[in-house]
């Protein structure tokens, strides 16, 4: 009998898609807190882990939102061009600290959501994940792409120099089989490093 130890290979970090997805975009999962992973990865809504990580309520403020005509084929949607969507570009914020923590902008094919969920969607601020729960919509999260890229113009919105690198990542939201939208969600790097 051998008396040797066979040594195992470390079990992965994350999901294969998800691996792929930083990897693709060179971001090594074991650089980020934890809990920058959580929110590059996570099948949860975003606002309830921003809830919980920061101890105030987030509110939604809605930057933009506007009908407007695809300009290219979304392949991960099936969606072509000429494809009327709503654009919507919104921030996270904190009600009371009134800091910004992250920006959201969203590609919705409403016709095939939800009646209800669309006019709420619409016509109120509330964030996407509760009204998912308020709904009771069962989704499906696809992650496509994440990265870093610099801030630029939204550099503004998180008191950082435009040079600073962002995080994000895109993602598809399926709901009774469909693909409904495409959301990429972005925070600075410098953020959710450590606790508060």
């Amino acid at each position: 009998m051998n008396n040797q130890t066979t040594l195992l290979a470390p079990a992965p970090l994350l999901r294969d898609d998800l691996q792929r997805a930083l990897s693709r975009s060179q971001i090594e999962p074991c650089s980020l807190s934890t809990f920058q992973r959580i929110l590059l990865t996570t099948d949860g809504t975003v606002t309830d882990l921003l809830e919980a990580y920061s101890g105030e309520p987030i509110q939604l403020v809605k930057l933009s939102e506007e009908m407007v005509k695809l300009e290219r084929d979304i392949f991960p949607m099936a969606l072509d061009k000429g494809t009327d969507v709503l654009e919507r570009k919104i921030l996270l914020r904190g009600r009371i600290s009134r800091k910004n923590y992250i920006y959201a902008e969203s590609l919705l094919v409403l016709e095939r959501l939800e009646e209800s969920f669309r006019t709420e969607l619409i016509t109120t601020k509330t964030p996407i994940g509760k009204l998912w729960f308020e709904k009771k919509v069962q989704t499906f999260k696809e992650i496509i792409d994440s990265g870093k890229s610099p801030a630029n113009e939204l550099s503004s919105y998180f008191n950082i120099e435009p040079q600073s690198n962002m995080l994000f990542r895109t993602y598809c939201v399926l709901s009774n089989q469909k693909y409904t939208m495409m959301i990429t969600e972005k925070f600075p790097e410098s953020y959710f490093t450590k606790a508060f």
